[in-house]
């Protein structure tokens, strides 16, 4: 499907290639290992900034050092871009929500480690990716992927969430929120909404996991529970 003006031609350009690609206009002046890794920066910089629809290829190609049809060695089109740009947040992320869950731990402490890892990286990424998820070109049959690998999270939150909210009822309380209210994975992603806003400090992932078990109506030792999901997260380095 066409998403953009620079995709008008009718002239397609050619599949990417397998080997060292073509030479750069300039000394590399993007952060990354690879050229290809270069183009992603540039473009999540682009994609965040200036917009996915008011971007061209060829901007990310300028914005790298590259010539154009250099990046057309390494991504077919702006699509294939974008969607190698999501597949590293979200992929990542659904494999260790995944051993989070699978871990030895109370519930709490393995919703609060998901939403802790899951809020670092949305908070510390070096541009404002997750703030790409509402784009209304992601809810075509070309993103098929990214959007079930984002679902696979939200079933895992839910998850999650459920084992702390099975745990309250056994204990007593009572008028509890629903897991299916998805409140956790709303919580964490607010914080894209505040770097947007250019707001906050570099506690707010904590402070956000917090509000998750918060929210949920939980109450106990805080300071066992930070504790209990530290230790979670320090199984996954």
């Amino acid at each position: 499907m066409t998403t953009s003006s620079e995709h008008a031609s009718t002239t397609e350009p050619p599949a990417p290639a397998q080997g060292a690609g073509r030479p750069r206009l300039s000394d590399r002046k993007r952060p990354g290992e690879t050229a290809r890794e270069e183009i992603l920066d540039a473009a999540a910089e682009l994609f965040t900034n200036r917009g996915y629809a008011s971007t061209s290829t060829r901007r990310i190609a300028d914005a790298v050092g590259v010539r154009q049809a250099t990046l057309y060695h390494y991504f077919r089109t702006k699509d294939d871009i974008l969607e190698a740009l999501l597949s590293t947040t979200v992929a990542p992320m659904v494999e260790a929500a995944t051993t989070i869950a699978g871990q030895t731990a109370s519930p709490a402490a393995r919703l609060h480690a998901t939403a802790l890892l899951d809020g670092t990286q949305l908070w510390q990424s070096q541009w404002n990716i997750g703030a790409l998820y509402l784009l209304p070109e992601l809810r075509t049959e070309r993103f098929a992927q990214f959007v079930t690998a984002r679902e696979a999270l939200r079933a895992t939150y839910r998850q999650l969430a459920t084992g702390v909210l099975d745990e309250l009822a056994r204990n007593g309380a009572h008028d509890l929120p629903d897991a299916s209210e998805d409140i956790p994975l709303r919580l964490v992603e607010t914080l894209v909404n505040l770097r947007w806003d250019n707001v906050g400090t570099a506690e707010e992932p904590r402070r956000t996991a917090d509000a998750v078990i918060r929210a949920l109506g939980w109450t106990g030792d805080w300071n066992e529970l930070r504790r209990e999901s530290a230790g979670l997260l320090t199984r996954l380095e």
